[in-house]
């Protein structure tokens, strides 16, 4: 199974991400994210067999994590492949040691692959036409946060799929 850690907006909070990726979409092209598939992704697992995959799901349950607020104010990009996103301006302190407590733990159960930066993101658009988000007006957006998720990324029909597994406990 590929496997991914992340936090998922609330619905208000989708609502206004939804906006904004139309928004994107309208002066930049490329394929939108579909608004059920908004995400911060944590950490990225990779194939993990189904053993694995139940005993993380175990690991989330049982693991709270603190509450904070990430507030969403710039417009970026990544080049390849084409990625228009929202975020920080400034890094994030508290995402970035949650990110990083998560990768000690995630090390501790015998999944490797830390990357070696992190740059908290939703990404709104994939294949965009066009990258220059310079013109647009930044996002003023707060993210109240207090759970994890384990989420299951499957392909149908060429495109991406997400399936939560399990949930951590309310902070």
């Amino acid at each position: 199974m590929r496997l991914f850690l992340a936090l998922i907006p609330p619905p208000a909070l989708r609502r206004r991400l939804a906006e904004l990726a139309e928004r994107a979409h309208a002066r930049l092209g490329g394929r939108r994210v579909p608004d059920d598939s908004l995400h911060l992704t944590l950490a990225f697992l990779g194939e993990r067999p189904t053993a694995q995959a139940e005993a993380l799901a175990r690991w989330v349950e049982e693991r709270p994590i603190p509450e904070g607020e990430w507030r969403l104010d710039a417009w970026g990009s990544f080049r390849r492949p084409g990625i228009v996103w929202v975020g920080s301006r400034t890094p994030d302190r508290a995402l970035t040691e949650l990110q990083a407590a998560l990768w000690q733990d995630l090390e501790r159960h015998g999944v490797a692959g830390r990357p070696s930066g992190f740059i908290p993101h939703v990404t709104l658009l994939r294949r965009a036409h066009r990258l220059d988000t310079a013109e647009m007006s930044p996002p003023d957006l707060a993210w109240p946060y207090r759970q994890l998720a384990l989420v299951r990324s499957f392909t149908d029909q060429d495109r991406a799929r997400y399936q939560t597994l399990a949930r951590s406990p309310l902070s």
